[in-house]
């Protein structure tokens, strides 16, 4: 019961596990169906998030919704939810209810600010998270330009794979203890616990200057250290100089090294091979600042297949990401595109309520399916 990106994907990745992950959506759909290119009518964002997912559609706004909802949770291992923390109980599907017709259910309810709080009731998306916990004023300290939002969801993603842990905990737990869980994550601590660098804004120490992107003979590109680092690797390893005195001040030194670098990495280095040996040689990890769209040529991604094809839903295939996980004996892979809204109604009842056609029809006043023109 969840939409956009933080439920869907923590969803998206327990398929990718073998899981039967159904979605419900509400009669108006997932927002995300209307996100990207549309192939098979299923939009690109919709299908990253979803792949491989069956699809129910129920009308909450009906009484008779929650009914049904209470029937699929009674037979559900997993319910993930990402509406505020008010909404759940006001649709009569709040934990302490639903464990009352499964007490083994684990249910992950991902929120921005988490429940019973001053901003519970807020409206989040990744963004506001984004500037509530530092991370655009950073973006902003780091670049020297006014402040922007970063180009990931990464509140979103945070929270997801965090939810992801905790379920998984929660079912290892479950088959000791016999009982269900729910997990309250919000997006805030996702973040503040995932940003490494936290610990010097809490604790009022300046933070080492960031890694940096370089003009070079091969491009640009991202070198891991900061400047410090950089410099000591060059003049130590090689050779690179100054030309400036030991009673030089401080800021003059760094203009000079700075345009020291430049010129070696720009001139005195003419290709990429003369480059990435001399920063291979300085053991300094570098990375090309590469478009999204060329990550395919990226050898890893390559050899690993990270970027494969599923059923377009068009009689063709489509490009997305693959499961990230690789074991030495399981399988974990995307299981097949995403699904039309309530294209699954019909069978996921049938599978889960062992309900004959009879049964579903008594349902249709609830059921919502919308097929692609």
């Amino acid at each position: 019961m969840s939409r956009v990106l933080a439920g869907p994907f923590a969803g998206r990745m327990l398929c990718d596990l073998g899981a039967d992950v159904v979605k419900l959506e509400p009669p108006e759909g997932d927002i995300t169906r209307l996100w990207g290119r549309k192939v098979g009518g299923v939009s690109g964002y919709f299908h990253q998030q979803n792949a491989g997912k069956r699809d129910i559609s129920v009308d909450l706004s009906n009484a008779r919704g929650a009914e049904l909802v209470k029937a699929l949770v009674a037979q559900a291992d997993v319910l993930i939810e990402n509406f505020r923390p008010d909404v759940m109980a006001r649709l009569g599907l709040d934990y302490a209810t639903l464990a009352e017709v499964n007490p083994r259910l684990i249910m992950l309810s991902i929120s921005g600010f988490g429940a019973n709080n001053a901003d519970s009731r807020r409206a989040a998306y990744a963004p506001i998270v984004h500037a509530e916990t530092g991370l655009v004023d950073r973006q902003m300290t780091i670049s020297d330009a006014f402040p922007a939002d970063i180009a990931c969801s990464l509140a979103d993603t945070n929270a997801s794979l965090h939810g992801l842990v905790a379920l998984l905990a929660a079912l290892y737990a479950r088959k000791s203890s016999g009982a269900g869980e729910h997990i309250d994550l919000a997006m805030v601590d996702a973040t503040i616990v995932t940003n490494d660098g936290m610990n010097f804004a809490l604790e009022d120490v300046r933070r080492p200057m960031p890694n940096e992107v370089y003009e070079t003979a091969a491009g640009y590109l991202m070198l891991a250290g900061d400047f410090r680092y950089i410099w000591h690797q060059l003049h130590t390893l090689c050779g690179v100089e100054d030309g400036l005195g030991s009673d030089v001040q401080l800021q003059e030194k760094i203009i000079a090294r700075r345009a020291a670098v430049k010129t070696y990495l720009n001139e005195t280095l003419s290709s990429r091979e003369e480059v990435v040996a001399a920063l291979d040689k300085m053991n300094i990890a570098w990375g090309d600042v590469r478009d999204a769209s060329q990550v395919s040529e990226l050898a890893s991604v390559k050899a690993r297949g990270t970027i494969t094809q599923v059923d377009d839903r068009a009689g063709g295939v489509r490009p997305i990401p693959q499961s990230p996980y690789r074991f030495s004996h399981a399988q974990a892979k995307v299981q097949g595109g995403a699904p039309h809204q309530g294209e699954h109604n019909q069978t996921v009842l049938a599978d889960w309520l062992n309900l004959s056609p009879q049964d579903i029809s008594a349902w249709q006043d609830v059921l919502v399916q919308k097929l692609p023109e």
